[in-house]
């Protein structure tokens, strides 16, 4: 079990600790009735993180114990939400129950466009179409998106104008998402005859209550217009950037550039 060593209670010194990554390490290679518990349990943690994607303590985050880390969690899930993946398949959920609904009409992928749209413009005042057009840049750095996965941007992030929103414009736009879906399901679960003009009218509804302006129109720059700039400029960049090194590459040159240097040192001036 981990226990706390070191000095006594009523030394003033600080108290030492054990090392969680050495926790980890002899948990994995001590032969011992509790060496085989904590592997146990480490398994079945990996594999809900496989499965799942997650995995979390939930009796440390009721009482509190977890600390800020249940902040950082509430933040991811917002996040998480408000990717356009996950969004769509809840909004679908929630359009599915209105009398309305025709899983092979285009009306469907307007009701997301529009609810979409609305969110954004909430938010920071541009449609998802006007932020990437606005925005993408070969010039810039990373294209002038702000969240992306890897070191350098793909096509497919420059099609996403949530990778474009500022820390600020982000924040807000995951909490409206959040709080939105969060309403419409309730809605959903009295099972009151829904229309879609109905969820666009709750959705108006949700956004006059946060004190935020309503879109009232398709916007400025339609869905098209936004996909062809955003290719054209990510077609500019690559161009642009071809000939830069990779990590690797710049690896290799300085370890070159430092072998060098110690196969000629500079000989003392006399």
């Amino acid at each position: 079990s981990m226990r706390k060593i070191g000095n006594s209670d009523f030394s003033t010194k600080p108290t030492n600790y054990y090392n969680l990554d050495v926790i980890i390490s002899v948990g994995y290679r001590v032969k011992s009735q509790q060496g085989t518990k904590f592997r146990q349990w480490a398994t079945a943690r990996l594999r809900e993180y496989i499965v799942k994607g997650f995995t979390i303590n939930d009796e440390l985050l009721k009482q509190a114990g977890g600390g800020n880390y249940f902040d950082e969690l509430l933040a991811r899930i917002r996040d998480i939400r408000s990717s356009e993946k996950v969004f769509w398949r809840k909004v679908l959920d929630i359009y599915a129950t209105s009398f309305d609904y025709d899983p092979k009409s285009d009306i469907s992928i307007q009701f997301f466009q529009t609810v979409q749209n609305k969110m954004h413009w909430a938010a920071h005042g541009h449609t998802a179409a006007e932020i990437i057009y606005q925005r993408i840049d070969a010039n810039k750095i990373n294209l002038g998106l702000t969240h992306i996965k890897g070191l350098k941007p793909t096509k497919q992030e420059t099609e996403i104008a949530k990778n474009y929103l500022n820390e600020e414009e982000l924040n807000v736009l995951n909490r409206m998402v959040t709080a939105y879906l969060e309403l419409a399901e309730l809605q959903a679960l009295n099972r009151k005859p829904m229309y879609m003009k109905d969820w666009i009218e709750r959705l108006d509804d949700f956004v006059k209550m946060t004190g935020n302006k309503i879109l009232q129109n398709a916007g400025t720059i339609s869905h098209q217009q936004a996909l062809k700039k955003a290719n054209a400029e990510y077609e500019k960049y690559k161009e642009l950037t071809k000939n830069e090194l990779s990590e690797v590459e710049k690896h290799f040159v300085k370890q070159i550039e430092t072998t060098a240097k110690k196969l000629n040192p500079k000989k003392p001036k006399k």
